[in-house]
């Protein structure tokens, strides 16, 4: 159920169908439970030391009210900051608000300008929020930045949209929680877009729900299980043949880093063989990786091989005349960079690549999607799933839209999102790697959804290897994602088969 993914339509359907089958106040009293367990979980050995809770005007701070109640119960110091002023309380609400005034539970109406917490709980606004935070609870999820000790938000940070990852408004601002407890299902705005930054590390609590009268959800976190069907370990009896040929089409002038990344990345990613295709001049061989091929593009015989078109290949219209070639193949293809800016530049190109059958996989980032759907880059920001699905619907591809909780998306509006991966990857080159990867996969035999979801985990698990291994995030390069990549992807090999073929 955790990698489930439910809009806010979804969430309050879900809700209803639960509060009509269960007791008044038993939704939230198990909120309340569930969150103060978690809690007590993160304070650890930190039990001497308060928690401020802070309860907003609705069931969320009904939430926040029940917790401090059983934190209270449980000997720990807790303390509501509960704004003056706010409108008149659910009946739930209400009842939670007595049983926290009726025990030990301190109550405060400001922020006080010190003081040591062991942990501070956010529980001013859940998914229901329809405005920018404004006035005090502003300034509240403000202050809460500063402070020293987890942060811990009850379904969602307040302030963030649920199912865009983006704060409310066009000037809104979030609570920055280091830890999140969503409740009934997980949400897509929790793994994706400015989410991951404001939400944390995510609990789910599903209070009871049986996950199997749970409706389809709108998304899932992409997981090995998407493509563990495709880990197979080699054959003594293989050979380079047996796994394919990618051929980088990109290289331009004085472009020569992206396409030899790209190269690269498909190399350790299990290509048989790799050719980097150059629009311009090239240096003949790689010296780290002389393995790899170069050919003059307009000489190169497409075959059967996989094609990643885009890494520095410019604009010109000999690049132009080899996208169109390659739209009109059967090939398997990955469009990145450069290819997608001529696509988008070009209706008739993307007709023909929404009339293609063989498999291409797109992979944006937001602007080079932004230049495709004939929107602005803010416009793809601020519903980053709802762009994917478009984009996948129009082109009839499978595409990745990159950035922090990239999606995954086909035609038929099916969505992954992605968990794994830091900001580690904030780095030139990095999408050239990812490109080079998927390339890999499908000349491997992956169908093209498989391919792009696991290029796109593997990818993040790389780059989190290597930041476990001491290397980043800051200053981690492209340069050194190939290789860990390879490690990752024998790692998983290994676990899915035992090694066997």
């Amino acid at each position: 159920m955790d990698d489930t993914l439910y809009t806010v339509a979804q969430v309050r359907a879900i809700e209803a169908g639960a509060r009509a089958q269960l007791a008044p106040g038993t939704l939230m009293r198990r909120a309340g439970e569930a969150a103060a367990r978690y809690a007590l979980e993160l304070l650890g050995e930190r039990r001497d030391l308060p928690v401020l809770l802070l309860a907003g005007p609705g069931n969320n701070g009904g939430d926040a009210l029940e917790m401090a109640a059983v934190l209270a119960d449980a000997g720990i110091d807790a303390t509501v900051l509960y704004p003056p002023g706010q409108r008149e309380l659910s009946e739930e609400a209400a009842d939670a608000h007595a049983r926290a005034r009726a025990g030990t539970v301190g109550f405060i109406d400001m922020l006080p300008p010190d003081g040591e917490w062991g942990l501070v709980v956010d529980g001013l606004f859940g998914i229901g929020l329809a405005r920018p935070l404004e006035g005090e609870y502003r300034d509240l999820a403000a202050a809460l930045a500063d402070m020293r000790c987890p942060v811990l938000a009850l379904d969602v940070p307040s302030g963030l949209d649920a199912d865009t990852g983006m704060p409310v408004g066009p000037d809104g601002i979030a609570v920055r929680a280091t830890h999140t407890i969503t409740f009934l299902a997980n949400k897509p705005g929790l793994h994706t877009g400015d989410g991951r930054d404001h939400a944390g590390l995510v609990r789910v609590e599903a209070l009871g729900i049986d996950p199997a009268t749970l409706p389809e959800p709108a998304a899932r976190l992409d997981s090995r299980a998407v493509f563990a069907r495709c880990l197979r370990a080699r054959r003594h009896g293989s050979h380079k043949g047996s796994y394919g040929d990618v051929a980088v089409l990109g290289g331009a002038e004085g472009m020569l880093g992206a396409p030899v990344l790209a190269a690269r990345a498909a190399m350790y990613g299990g290509a048989g063989r790799v050719y980097a295709a150059m629009l311009g001049p090239h240096p003949g061989v790689d010296s780290v990786q002389p393995e790899i091929m170069f050919r003059a593009a307009a000489e190169l015989a497409f075959g059967s091989r996989t094609l990643v078109l885009g890494p520095g290949m410019g604009g010109s219209a000999e690049a132009m005349r080899l996208l169109a070639q390659a739209l009109d193949s059967t090939n398997a293809l990955v469009l990145d960079a450069d290819a997608l800016n001529l696509l988008a530049a070009s209706p008739e190109l993307l007709a023909r690549l929404a009339r293609r059958g063989a498999g291409a996989v797109l992979t944006p980032h937001p602007l080079e999607a932004a230049r495709l759907l004939g929107v602005t880059a803010a416009t793809i920001q601020a519903d980053r799933l709802a762009a994917a699905r478009s984009l996948a619907t129009r082109t009839g591809a499978v595409v990745v839209l990159k950035g922090s909780g990239t999606l995954v998306g086909r035609p038929d509006g099916t969505l992954l999102v992605n968990p794994t991966g830091n900001p580690g990857l904030a780095t030139g080159g990095s999408g050239d790697v990812l490109a080079g990867l998927c390339g890999a996969l499908l000349a491997q035999g992956w169908p093209a959804w498989e391919a792009a979801a696991g290029a796109v985990w593997i990818h993040g698990a790389a780059a989190d290897w290597l930041v476990e291994q001491g290397i980043g995030p800051i200053g981690l390069t492209a340069g050194e994602l190939p290789a860990a990549v390879r490690a990752v992807l024998n790692r998983l090999v290994r676990e899915a088969g035992a090694g066997r073929p």
